[in-house]
């Protein structure tokens, strides 16, 4: 009968339906013992028929005799002092070398414990001599432990210290795995006796009622596998239940067991329990090819070293893990170092995976953070992944998951086992999306079982029964689909990564936070500025428009006069834009504004003194300025003609104000105007209004001059020397016939639509052909032979990007119009494309012309 089955009928209680096996076989214990049951009054309630052999008694006549009758009275109070210390469940108290009964120098070796209502007495003959120092060679065999720095060193000295102190012939570490089967990871043994190093048993050579006895009583032996037991009598107590031999060392073993032993040619067995925190670790399993009685001190000792042995594994795996941890927390350090720029974790992934990898052995790592997916080194693929994070989805989402073995718990990773049949994912979130993910690879391994693993069933006269194995030879089975198993310490590394990852991403997430509220103020602010700055451009050009029509004669003279002004306004932002509203050089802006109106004659427009920056607001005002000093001169002074010249003189003073001093000369007489214009009181007025400098015109006959005077709040000088316009001329102007003949315009604006086809027929193009968007340009180049397009870069929600690559690659010539002063993107995906600048003007919409003709 199996101890399973025994377990099952003295938990009921009910031994009437056993009948596989003699019911004696139940409560058997050895012969080199004797038991005694004695109540809670030291009455002999039970007796074995050995007990005659070992106390030259009559086992019958011992049943109701007072215990105390039998033995020296000291001996007796003894006994009764150490069974009062029993005061917690499983407990067992030892008494050696006891001279027992009276009248009789013979000694022995006692256990007591409680059983329900009796106290179980285990009694053996005494130990011999050479045995006497057995506590002294314990204390030698642990001092010799804490030097080991691995547990399978440790398993190897704890063997061959166990083999020292039983003198048994093989003496094993068994190991058990998390599916219960077992693993000898240690082994010490005589030459004759076969090896079981590194073999695997399955699961049921050790049944489960079976471990938990390992757990209750800490030391099994078996002397003799021979040997028939002894009977307990009576079968049952009065109450008709049999005794529970749980934690005495003289109760014999299941038939099952000892035919197992014997199919193993041991003759002799004896079993230490390691427990690591209360729970079963292993096993020190010891066997001998002979019968062998094994004292009770020296078992003791075994025992004792089994309990320290546990502690110490448990204290070397502790260190082993603090190591980890160590690691852990480095890298912990590390992380919020590298990470304190808050660039987020898609910049820093690659390396982020290398310094997990130094904690978390693995062949892949992916990371699955708001819904964006990074990976590195050998993972699935992207769809895969996401698949794998909607399954870990459905589990815990504040603790980490692990398996060796995917494709059992999700089958569609089966068909990518080779990469990641392995993982171990950490979630990262409060909510069970983002995740961190270790993959490792398919590990291909042979697990050597001793025997084949499956106990079959046989038939009998009885029926159906679990046989033990008969054959412990070498069965190798090949294992696929698995990963090397994630360890309890890459688990505790794994946890303290994962809190150390939370911490970086909700860091994260509140920086993100926080500068999302930051950019929300500043584009608050920026758009009440902007508000602001529209309102007052509009406002400037409603004056503009206003104030010239005064001054115009005609509607073409109008339009000539507003559109020239609105220019120089838009240049001047031009270049106080390119740098973010910062300064802007005046020479330029001059030399801007000269070749704009009159290219032809920009290199009779001479610039002496040092360059100054213009602050913006300045910029703006001086643009209109010198745009009304040049058109005024282009028209009735010195650039009038052909022989005239401009001369402009800069000076910083010493307070840091500038002095600029326009004079024309070699052009026709000059008589002051009778009636001033809204150009005149641009000149004189604007500077002493808008920066509150100084202004004044004169009408010389010699030419026109103008003193002004910028006040130093508006200048920084660059430290440049005197400075001349470029006297480079601009290519001669196209005549009036283009050599385009048909023309594309690309604008989503209807008025500005207009105006652009308008200048193009001015310059010579007969046909042009306005589109809105991508779409109506689409239709226009199916339909029309195009030659050359002009394209608004930005049409309103779509951009005219995929029209001009289809003009790229019809090799159509094409120019981009943009209000927008960094092209920089532009010309990275259209190297040496043209560029107009908005509001476009004839003169450069020519030039254009004439560069995309060439």
């Amino acid at each position: 009968m199996s101890e399973n089955v025994a377990g099952e009928l003295l938990t009921r209680g009910d031994l009437s339906t056993c009948d596989r096996e003699p019911i004696h076989l139940l409560g058997r214990v050895q012969h080199f013992g004797c038991l005694l049951a004695l109540t809670s009054d030291w009455i002999i309630s039970r007796a074995s028929t050995n007990v005659r052999e070992y106390l030259g008694l009559d086992a019958d006549a011992l049943v109701g005799t007072p215990f105390g009758s039998l033995i020296p009275g000291e001996v007796f109070a003894e006994l009764r002092e150490h069974v009062s210390e029993l005061n917690t469940e499983d407990a067992v108290s030892r008494m050696f070398g006891v001279k027992l009964l009276s009248g009789s120098d013979r000694t022995y070796d006692l256990a007591m414990h409680v059983s329900g209502a009796w106290i179980i007495l285990d009694i053996e003959a005494g130990e011999a001599a050479e045995y006497s120092d057995t506590n002294q060679h314990v204390r030698n065999m642990l001092a010799a432990l804490p030097s080991c720095d691995s547990v399978e060193a440790l398993c190897r000295a704890a063997a061959r210290q166990v083999r020292e102190l039983t003198g048994f012939d093989r003496v094993m570490v068994y190991r058990f795995a998390a599916d219960g089967s077992g693993e000898v990871v240690a082994e010490e043994r005589h030459a004759s006796a076969t090896s079981y190093l590194g073999l695997h048993f399955p699961a049921s050579d050790i049944p489960q009622q079976a471990r938990t006895l390992y757990r209750r009583n800490l030391l099994r032996i078996i002397s003799d596998v021979d040997d028939p037991g002894s009977p307990i009598v009576p079968e049952f107590s009065p109450d008709g239940k049999p005794l529970d031999l749980s934690m005495s060392g003289l109760r014999s073993v299941s038939p099952i067991h000892i035919e197992y032993l014997k199919n193993m040619g041991v003759h002799a067995s004896l079993s230490i329990s390691i427990l690591k925190r209360g729970k079963l670790w292993g096993l020190f399993a010891c066997h001998h090819e002979s019968s062998r009685v094994l004292p009770y001190r020296i078992r003791t000792g075994a025992e004792l070293y089994g309990q320290i042995f546990g502690f110490v594994l448990d204290q070397l795996e502790g260190e082993i893990r603090s190591l980890g941890s160590g690691k852990a927390q480095a890298l912990h350090h590390r992380l919020m170092s590298e990470l304190a720029d808050e660039s987020g974790l898609a910049a820093k992934f690659p390396r982020l995976a290398s310094s997990l990898q130094t904690v978390i052995e693995c062949d892949g790592v992916a990371g699955y953070i708001d819904g964006q997916l990074l990976a590195e080194g050998d993972t699935p693929a992207e769809e895969d992944i996401k698949k794998v994070v909607r399954f870990l989805n459905t589990a815990g989402c504040s603790t980490i998951y692990k398996t060796d073995c995917l494709g059992d718990v999700f089958p569609p990773a089966e068909h990518y086992a080779a990469t990641a049949s392995g993982l171990l994912a950490l979630p990262v979130s409060r909510t069970p999306r983002d995740y961190m993910m270790f993959f490792r690879k398919e590990f291909v391994s042979t697990v050597a079982w001793a025997g084949d693993p499956t106990k079959p069933l046989v038939a009998d006269s009885q029926g159906e029964r679990l046989t033990p194995r008969k054959s412990f030879e070498l069965w190798q089975q090949t294992v696929r689909g698995r990963s090397k198993p994630w360890s309890d310490i890459e688990c505790e590394a794994a946890e303290s990564v994962r809190v150390t990852l939370l911490e970086v991403i909700l860091r994260m997430a509140d920086v993100a936070a926080s500068d999302r509220a930051r950019a929300q103020e500043r584009q608050e602010l920026l758009i009440a500025e902007l508000n602001h700055r529209v309102r007052n451009i509009l406002n400037l050009i409603r004056g503009l428009v206003t104030q010239s029509s005064a001054d115009s004669r005609s509607v073409a003279d109008f339009t000539d006069v507003v559109g020239g002004r609105i220019h120089a306004l838009a240049r001047a932002h031009d270049q106080i834009t390119q740098q973010n509203w910062s300064p802007a050089s005046l020479t330029r802006l001059i030399d801007t504004e000269v070749k704009a109106y009159i290219a032809s004659k920009a290199e009779r427009v001479v610039v002496k003194g040092n360059d100054v920056m213009l602050a913006p607001v300045a910029a703006t005002t001086m643009a209109l300025v010198i745009h009304e000093l040049t058109t005024n001169s282009a028209k009735y002074g010195a650039l009038a003609d052909s022989r005239g010249t401009v001369t402009v003189e800069l000076d910083t003073k010493g307070n840091g104000d500038l002095s600029m001093h326009w004079i024309e000369t070699g052009g026709p007489p000059v008589q002051a105007p009778k009636r001033r214009g809204f150009g005149s009181a641009i000149i004189e007025r604007s500077i002493p209004f808008e920066l509150k400098g100084e202004a004044a015109l004169h009408y010389r006959l010699a030419g026109v001059e103008a003193d002004f005077v910028i006040p130093a709040a508006f200048i920084s000088t660059d430290g440049s020397e005197s400075v001349t316009v470029d006297e480079t001329t601009t290519d001669e102007p196209m005549s009036s016939q283009s050599a385009f003949q048909h023309a594309l315009v690309v604008e989503d604006n209807f008025i500005i639509a207009m105006d652009m086809e308008a200048l193009l027929k001015r310059l010579g193009v007969p046909n042009v052909t306005v589109a809105a968007g991508v779409i109506d340009a689409d239709r226009v180049l199916d339909e029309k032979p195009i030659d050359v397009a002009v394209l608004d870069v930005n049409l309103g929600s779509e951009s005219s990007e995929p029209i001009a690559t289809r003009l790229q690659q019809a090799s159509i010539p094409f120019a981009f119009a943009t209000g927008y002063g960094d092209v920089a993107t532009l010309q990275k995906t259209f190297p040496g494309v043209q560029m107009i600048t908005k509001p476009c003007q004839e003169e450069a919409l020519r030039e254009v012309l004439a560069k995309l003709s060439s």
